[in-house]
């Protein structure tokens, strides 16, 4: 579970009734649009719905069988979200926002070169620098992976950046394929992919070069280790060693 402090309140008003659960909210965005894969005991504050979470006030059983027939907090708790409103105060909004702002910059940098300067790597300051100076604003409702593309097409104007990419050939044995291939392709832009006759899945991901260490974790965690990779050049090359 996350503590109070991290949590916001997502609210569903229905049915003359008002339910309130405390999430991360983070994951309450994912949830809302159907991307969270995570076990929810571990970003919510209370295993509990609430009428009033800030006093504490629980809703009547009578009330959660009416609306979500079950009375089940960990039922009920996805759907208040889905269904109902996240609600974030104005300091939590700047803090989700801040923390987003120095999660977008630590990206950037792992990843960002400068091609004019034999792409040598961007310092973190001079991205912080270059941000403020594009007037460029992190949403702190929106994920920080999808905020990066903007984020860049403000920062050229103002300095000499692209990133820099890896495609790697994929191949997961069938005792994994089916289950870890759903997990790997969501990993970046997904060339080609291919089903082989003894089941394995084999594919070509392209992604920024800084996340490939995070990618090797990915695939092993998902495979017992037994995947096997490579870094290729050539996209129309599927085959692995």
């Amino acid at each position: 579970m996350i503590s109070l402090d991290e949590a916001v309140t997502a609210q569903l008003e229905t049915h003359g009734e008002r339910f309130e659960v405390l999430v991360d909210p983070d994951a309450a965005l994912a949830i809302k649009r159907g991307e969270f894969d995570g076990e929810l005991e571990d970003v919510i504050a209370a295993e509990d719905v609430f009428e009033n979470a800030s006093r504490g006030d629980r809703p009547a059983e009578s009330a959660l069988e009416e609306v979500f027939e079950t009375t089940d907090p960990l039922e009920i708790i996805p759907e208040v979200i889905e269904r109902g409103e996240i609600q974030i105060t104005a300091e939590q909004r700047r803090e989700m926002q801040e923390q987003k702002r120095k999660n977008l910059i630590t990206r950037i940098t792992r990843n960002a070169v400068n091609p004019q300067m034999d792409n040598a790597p961007h310092p973190p300051e001079r991205i912080e620098s270059a941000l403020e100076e594009a007037g460029f604003q992190v949403d702190p409702m929106e994920p920080v992976e999808g905020q990066v593309d903007d984020a860049l097409d403000e920062l050229r104007p103002v300095i000499p950046i692209r990133f820099e990419e890896v495609t790697l050939a994929v191949s997961l044995p069938a005792e994994y394929a089916g289950s870890a291939q759903a997990k790997v392709r969501q990993f970046g832009d997904l060339e080609r992919e291919e089903w082989q006759a003894d089941g394995s899945w084999v594919g070509v991901l392209t992604f920024p070069a800084g996340l490939q260490n995070d990618f090797y974790d990915l695939v092993n965690e998902h495979t017992s280790g037994e995947a096997e990779t490579r870094v290729v050049k050539d996209k129309d090359d599927l085959n692995t060693r």
